[in-house]
């Protein structure tokens, strides 16, 4: 029996900023159908990973597949075909504040398909009561909670109904009441829409709850991918110290910072 093909598969992927490293030969699969968490903390290459995914960088070394299409060697037109499959929430909601909520959400099926003025309506209203936000397509960005702008970013996402979602941060700024709500609506969309989902964060409880495996990221390296039983059970120090919230005793080198602050190499 042959093992379906991995939607999403980084290889060796490799990332500069100028000088400075910031992924380091990551490697890991994502397959159809789970919901992956890519976890770690504040500058640990979550965004930058991300923006790869995406095809929004190019890798200075390694790859990135999404659908089997590799992302840095496809042409305009293989990449806007591996688009058209996949949704992304960005972590401020990006919703253009001069268009209504509905037109928000209505814009990827006017912007890339030839579908009625009322056909569109009856999809973008269906997205709308996906996320609970029904009745409230006429109203502006902000009027809306913040929460509120999430859901929303969430149904401009999964309007064309991706095969592949990312979600960039969901709870950040969230209390925890509404941080609750939508990750109980991201396990929805996993089991209703069997949507592929990758969501990016650094919330424990968020990540635990819904995830089915986690890559964990620090400094740019992945230090294990793994269920969620088998990232609590590990006996890696930096992984203990994220999940018990335990600070890096960082030793500073006088030698490098002095060069850091002239600007030379280190």
């Amino acid at each position: 029996m042959n093992t379906p093909a991995p939607l999403i598969e980084v290889e060796q992927l490799e990332a500069w900023y100028g000088r400075r490293r910031i992924l380091h030969g990551v490697d890991f699969s994502v397959k159809a159908g789970e919901i992956r968490v890519i976890m770690g903390g504040s500058g640990s290459g979550k965004s930058t990973l991300l923006r790869h995914m995406l095809g929004l960088n190019r890798p200075a070394g390694g790859t990135v597949k999404l659908f089997g299409v590799d992302m840095a060697r496809a042409s305009e037109r293989e990449k806007l075909d591996v688009r058209k499959r996949i949704g992304v929430s960005f972590q401020g909601g990006a919703l253009l504040t001069s268009m209504t909520v509905g037109d928000n959400v209505a814009l990827p099926l006017r912007e890339h398909t030839r579908l009625d003025e009322q056909t569109i309506r009856i999809m973008t209203g269906i997205k709308l009561e996906v996320v609970n936000l029904g009745g409230f397509q006429d109203l502006m960005p902000s009027q809306l909670s913040g929460g509120m702008v999430k859901r929303a970013a969430l149904a401009r996402a999964i309007v064309m109904d991706p095969r592949l979602l990312f979600f960039d941060e969901p709870s950040a700024g969230l209390d925890p009441v509404v941080s609750a709500e939508l990750d109980e609506l991201i396990l929805r969309l996993r089991d209703a829409l069997r949507m592929t989902i990758v969501v990016v964060t650094h919330e424990l409880e968020s990540a635990f709850k819904i995830a089915d495996s986690i890559t964990v990221l620090d400094q740019g390296k992945v230090l294990m991918t793994g269920s969620t039983t088998e990232v609590r059970a590990s006996d890696n120090e930096r992984i203990q110290d994220l999940l018990n919230r335990r600070p890096r005793d960082v030793q500073i080198d006088a030698d490098q910072y002095l060069q850091r602050l002239i600007g030379e190499d280190a």
